[in-house]
């Protein structure tokens, strides 16, 4: 079963039910839904922004929020693509999210998960330095 119409008279749906394919809408217990993502600045001011269905992961949309940040120069020129740091909840901190900031060179302020804290941990001398974190700046994340 797919999204093959029925009889001719209901359009097709993507598979998983939920609205067409490009409406950012999903089906969850409540009903249709959708997720806003979006890329603040510290004044609270949008950079990017991203509508996906809500039964989608957060995670899953962390790189295409991050590829459509411009940040304004104050004189002229080009805008940045890349801030200056990224300030994140635990639900974020994953190692392909911490390791696409660090490729792109943005200092990251997301604290570790205890999980994560006690398996690097258990792993002694292999378990690697634990990420850098700010605390000042991560009590600025929800301004």
């Amino acid at each position: 079963m797919g999204s093959a119409s029925v009889g001719g008279g209901e359009p097709a749906r993507p598979a998983g039910g939920g609205g067409a394919a490009g409406e950012g809408l999903g089906r969850s217990r409540g009903g249709l839904t959708c997720k806003i993502h979006v890329a603040a600045e510290g004044r609270c001011r949008p950079l990017a922004l991203l509508i996906t269905p809500g039964q989608r992961a957060d995670c899953t949309h962390f790189e295409p929020v991050m590829d459509k940040i411009h940040v304004p120069r104050t004189g002229p020129g080009r805008p940045r693509r890349t801030p200056d740091s990224v300030s994140a909840d635990k639900g974020v901190q994953q190692p392909r999210i911490r390791a696409y900031l660090r490729k792109r060179g943005i200092r990251q302020v997301i604290p570790q998960k205890k999980d994560h804290k006690a398996a690097r941990l258990r792993r002694g001398s292999r378990g690697r330095r634990p990420p850098g974190f700010d605390k000042a700046r991560y009590k600025d994340r929800n301004t």
